[in-house]
């Protein structure tokens, strides 16, 4: 039939049909939950400009755009949600097959979800010997600030960092913590600090997003010093230094970079070994918030599991002596 006049000089667009990336599958699962990209590098442990990429070349593969972006957040477009439906349900059933095939071939494994910082600090130096104990099980580390839903991912334990009513039922106490001021004995020696009054000389490091996140307002160095300084004094340290995780707080008192308002569970080692000092005998400070162990129900039924969780309450244990 003679050609539409109309159409017959519009190019065609060639279909595309070669796969798409799984990586770039799962980049997109986690932006649809988290509807951020800042959000999504961190849980991804990528930057955020290698994220962004990874949804861009998956919206070149797809042929349209999957998030309409927003200042702070994205949404889902309409393309968005239809790749979305079938996407999840999809990379789950692989990672379940994996699952199933490693377990069937004698290689056991244990997925843990707890914090970056948490897991830098506490959780990976006494790994070690667990490993040594356990030679035949795979431990998986997935470091996330964002919780994880326990009952749909394929996570078998979690860490938890909360006040006690905030907690999922079941979650088992692993143990509290107290703040309290820790340097470098190397700084100490150029800079003591015997006295509160001292603490006016130094830099003082602390979170720079406890003020503006629920809770953790508890680890500010403004309720330390409302509770120690007496009343009508005001000190002004000599400048402050601020982080975002705990890990920095800690790698920067190590450094000699001022003095950390630290928690005990997370510097207790390097208490014990001598790396940092308390310079203030008898000012810890009693937080609300603790760390906790939560199982997932189905994963609990499994030794290899069971055992992890066992030898991790043994060494929160070890950690309450130490505190």
């Amino acid at each position: 039939q003679p050609t539409c006049p109309s159409t017959m000089n519009l190019p065609v667009t060639p279909i595309r049909t070669r796969p798409i990336s799984a990586g770039c599958l799962r980049a997109f699962l986690v932006v649809a939950r988290l509807k951020n990209f800042r959000a999504a590098a961190q849980q991804l442990s990528l930057t955020q400009s290698a994220v962004s990429r990874q949804i861009q070349a998956l919206e070149q593969e797809v042929g349209t755009a999957l998030f309409v972006r927003h200042t702070r957040s994205v949404e889902l477009s309409a393309a968005g949600a239809v790749l979305l439906r079938a996407t999840q349900p999809a990379l789950e059933g692989v990672d379940n097959a994996v699952r199933q095939i490693r377990q069937s071939l004698g290689r056991q494994s244990v997925t843990i979800t707890t914090w970056a910082s948490f897991a830098s600090l506490w959780l990976i130096p006494r790994l070690e010997a667990f490993q040594q104990a356990h030679p035949d099980i795979d431990i998986r580390i997935d470091a996330t600030d964002a919780a994880v839903d326990l009952a749909t991912a394929d996570v078998d334990l979690a860490l938890r960092y909360a006040t006690p009513q905030a907690v999922v039922a079941g979650a088992e106490f692993l143990f509290g913590e107290q703040l309290t001021p820790v340097a470098s004995p190397w700084l100490l020696k150029a800079q003591p600090v015997h006295t509160l009054a001292d603490l006016a000389q130094c830099t003082l490091i602390e979170a720079g997003d406890a003020h503006r996140t629920q809770h953790l307002q508890y680890l500010t160095w403004q309720r330390w010093l409302d509770t120690f300084q007496p009343a009508g004094h005001k000190l002004a340290p000599k400048r402050w230094l601020y982080f975002n995780y705990a890990n920095q707080i800690l790698q920067a008192a190590l450094t000699g970079q001022g003095v950390a308002l630290a928690r005990t569970p997370l510097v207790a080692d390097s208490l014990a070994n001598g790396d940092l000092v308390e310079p203030l005998p008898g000012t810890r400070l009693s937080s609300p918030l603790g760390y906790w162990l939560v199982r997932a129900p189905r994963a609990n039924q499994r030794p290899e599991v069971r055992a992890f969780a066992n030898w991790l309450l043994a060494q929160a244990a070890d950690t309450r002596v130490a505190m």
